[in-house]
Order: C-alpha cells, then sequence, then structure tokens
C-alpha cells in the first residue's frame, strides 16, 4: 500500500487528531501522587495506550516492502527512535537499515525510503536533510504534527498527534513511533504494553544513592540505552553514559564506582554483572524488553526529579524545537 496520509477518518480513530488530548494544567514540582500531575508524568504514564494505538496503526498501514533498503533519521530522541528501528529491522533480516542524526545523512548513498522522525515538525536540521533528500527517494515523515513544515515538505506521512506532548522532554511521541515501526517488523508490541502497565504498577526503582548512571543494552536495547541516558541527563542534568552492552568491558567499566548504576535495558550478556559488581557499583536488569523496561527509567526520573525538587516540565537550557536562524 502507497502510503499518502493517515487520518481519522480511517481504519484507526484518532491517527490524525487535535493535539494535546486529555490534558490538565500542570504546575511545577509535581510528582507521583500529585493531585495534579506534571505533564511529563501524565506523558510517560500514558504510553502504553498509546503503543497500543500506534500498533493498531501499523496493521492497517505498509510503511515499505519487505526487501527495501531503508534509512531512519532524526535529532535527539527521535535520533535514538530510528536506531532502534534499524537495529530491529537489520535483527529480523527484512531489509538493509541505516540509522543517522538528521545532520550526519552520508551523500550519494541511495535508499528506496528514508523515514524522518521530527516530533514538531519544525527541527531545522531534519528539514534541511528532507529537502536535499526528497528529489532523489521517497520521503515518509513520521511527526505529532500535520500542518507543519515537515508534513508539507512530504507526500508520505504519518502523523501521530493522539501521542503529541506538551512536554520538552520526549517520552511518549517518540515511543509510540518505535512502537510503529517495530509493529511493521513483527515485534509484539501489545505484549511491551502489558509489561509497561505490570512495571507501572510497582515501586519505582530506588536510585537515590547514585550519582552516575549507566546505561547498556544490545541491539534495539543499545540504542534505548542512549535514550535513557538522555533522558536522566535532560531532566536531572546528571552525569549519564551509554554504551552497547560487549563495549563496556572496553574502557568505560573503568568509571564504575559504588556511585554507579549500571542499568541494563535487556537479558543479553549476563556474564558482565558479575565485572560489573567488583567496581562496587549496583546492577539494574530491566528484563528481556527494553521498550518495556525504558518505562522504569521515566518513573525513575519522575522520581528522583521530586526528590530532588527539579521541575521536569523546564529542563535547563532545552526547548522544544531546535530551529536555526539561517539569516
Amino acid at each position: 500500500m502507497v502510503l499518502n496520509r493517515v487520518n481519522s477518518r480511517g481504519n484507526v480513530p484518532g491517527a490524525v487528531v487535535e493535539s494535546y488530548v486529555g490534558y490538565t494544567e500542570s504546575v511545577s514540582l509535581t510528582g507521583e501522587g500529585s493531585l495534579i500531575m506534571s505533564n511529563f508524568e501524565h506523558e510517560y504514564t500514558t504510553q502504553p495506550e498509546m503503543w497500543r494505538r500506534a500498533a493498531e496503526l501499523a496493521s492497517t498501514v505498509t510503511l515499505f516492502p519487505p526487501g527495501a533498503r531503508v534509512a531512519f533519521i532524526g535529532c535527539g530522541t527521535s535520533l535514538y527512535v530510528a536506531q532502534a528501528a534499524a537495529a530491529y529491522r537489520n535483527e529480523q533480516m527484512i531489509g538493509e537499515s541505516d540509522a543517522f542524526p538528521a545532520s550526519e545523512v552520508p551523500p550519494g548513498r541511495r535508499y528506496d525510503t528514508v523515514v524522518v522522525i521530527s516530533r514538531s515538525g519544525t527541527t531545522t536540521e531534519v528539514l534541511d536533510a528532507t529537502a536535499a533528500l526528497a528529489p532523489y527517494t521517497r520521503i515518509l515523515a513520521i511527526t505529532a504534527v500535520d500542518d507543519s513544515p515537515l508534513a508539507r515538505l512530504v507526500a508520505d506521512r504519518i502523523v501521530l498527534s493522539f501521542a503529541d506532548e506538551r512536554s520538552i522532554v520526549q517520552t511518549r511521541f517518540a515511543t509510540s513511533t518505535l512502537s510503529l515501526l517495530l509493529a511493521s517488523c513483527g515485534w509484539d508490541v501489545g505484549a511491551s504494553a502489558t509489561r509497561a502497565e505490570v512495571f507501572l504498577g510497582e515501586p519505582p526503582e530506588d536510585v537515590e544513592a547514585a550519582d552516575h548512571f549507566v546505561f547498556l543494552g544490545r541491539g534495539v536495547g543499545a540504542a534505548l540505552a542512549n535514550e535513557a541516558a538522555l533522558k536522566m541527563r535532560e531532566v536531572l542534568s546528571v552525569w549519564t553514559e551509554s554504551y552497547p552492552t560487549m563495549e563496556y568491558r572496553h574502557g568505560p567499566i573503568s568509571a564504575a564506582s559504588e556511585r554507579s548504576l549500571v542499568w541494563i535495558l535487556d537479558n543479553a550478556e549476563p556474564s558482565i554483572d558479575d565485572e560489573i559488581a567488583v567496581t562496587g557499583a549496583r546492577v539494574v536488569r530491566s528484563g528481556s524488553d527494553p521498550l518495556a523496561g525504558l518505562v522504569r527509567v521515566h518513573r525513575a526520573v519522575q522520581q528522583l526529579a521530586t526528590r530532588r525538587g527539579i521541575d521536569p516540565d523546564h529542563p535547563r537550557f532545552l526547548v522544544r524545537s531546535i530551529m536555526l536562524d539561517r539569516r
């Protein structure tokens, strides 16, 4: 199927709907158990529902045919979604897949489809890359805003406005986009949503004693380790690192100490746990599902923000979209 536009009149109600559905106004310094949630908390706790809607949408469209050569591009959180989607598609041997920052797409490479991910559809590097690539390849944009510069640049787009966010810091739009892409490659997103709901019903991970956070994983887990580290860094301004699990032995482990928490987003390479424990660092594993496990990280971010008096809705030096003045 050639995808031109997905809208609320299609098979999945709400694929294009008004943004910011279901919000209440928030105030600063709210946390779990507050009468008024921060936007960040509201958004990360509604992820399982959003994932199911994205997976349902994936079942109604063909994003690209099997065997297609695909590049995924984005900036910040969207880049890590791109990395995760490319990793899983390669793992499933569905078709050759690459992921790049929008500002670093190699010139001269040819793809059957380039998937461009941008929540706002206004990020300068994404718009520049799209304009440069559009004459030579099919562009599929995934965004949260239908009436945006990115949406107007392309013929093929999916607008996940039901997953849009008020927060500067992304959670549910990014993971809903990833759910759409993973579901199209055979991932059981419904099972991930159920696991995430279980995690949300459990007490949050106690991470208060750490001031150095390392996130590890393999494949999809490695990409989401990058995203987990970014969330900690964006909201809390703490020292975070992320690596493919097998790379952690190759130097980075030397920085571990009793003040470190090493959070592994999958079950791969269990032999590393004992090696990390020797350093005095605490090891946490989220289980076999890195998508669901990312929700535990989001809860830990909220927990630390609440205890440290940090407003997760107003991170330092950040804005919702990077729009550069090219004059």
